[in-house]
């Protein structure tokens, strides 16, 4: 009878842990994770396909030089009086002074010592105009390299326009042409593909060269020089 009671209570504990193991098991198949190859989480990030930054289409002076905000130019100009003097005098800073700086031969201010990179680009190009003006204005490094100039440039259009309109009525010996109507603008504080105006005359030199001009057009050269350390025209 003893062995009979013994053999029950050894069956049920047999039992009881077929049954905790059994379930282990079955647990641990319905909830198995494998943890990551590297800890963190992935996110989706979705890829560029933009080709870069689009060419300014340099504006139509005979139209947007007329209509441009010349006070707000001059407000402009205050990034540059830290290098530049705009008197009729034509004091040197820092940079040379800009008072007649369009229409004026690069690198020729009376006075001022300029770089070699400067010189250089004086060499090949005659007078500062509005197009050459616009790009330098730009980002004065990237339109000549090596230039000792360091102002990180206007990346907005319409402040170099409204720039441009302030320093034609410092002296400029250069006439605004007429206006051409399939020459396109900029959009304010944007850059525009050229395509769809890349046919269509111009008044304007792309970067680096020179585009065929509209008759009366404005023949183009890079931006001013103006801002910290500037040693432009």
């Amino acid at each position: 009878m003893a062995d009979l009671t013994f053999n029950k209570i050894a069956g049920a504990a047999l039992a009881t842990g077929l049954v905790i193991f059994g379930l282990q098991n079955v647990t641990s198949i319905l909830f198995e994770k494998e943890p990551p190859a590297k800890p963190g989480y992935a996110i989706a990030v979705a890829e560029s396909t933009g080709g870069g930054e689009a060419a300014d289409v340099i504006p139509d002076w005979g139209t947007v030089l007329p209509k441009a905000d010349v006070a707000a130019g001059q407000a402009v100009s205050a990034k540059c009086a830290s290098c530049h003097q705009f008197d009729p005098a034509g004091s040197n800073s820092t940079g040379p002074g800009l008072f007649g700086v369009e229409g004026r031969k690069p690198g020729s201010h009376a006075g001022y010592s300029y770089d070699q990179a400067m010189e250089d680009f004086a060499a090949k190009h005659a007078t500062w105009t509005y197009d050459e003006l616009y790009q330098f204005l730009k980002s004065p490094q990237g339109y000549i390299p090596g230039v000792k100039m360091t102002f990180a440039g206007l990346k907005s259009s319409q402040d170099r326009i409204n720039l441009i309109a302030y320093l034609h009525t410092l002296g400029a010996s250069l006439p605004i042409p007429p206006p051409n109507p399939k020459a396109a603008a900029p959009a304010e504080g944007a850059t525009n593909a050229v395509a769809g105006n890349a046919a269509a005359p111009s008044n304007t030199a792309a970067a680096g060269g020179t585009a065929p001009a509209a008759a009366n057009a404005v023949q183009p050269t890079p931006a001013p020089e103006t801002s910290r350390q500037a040693n432009a025209h």
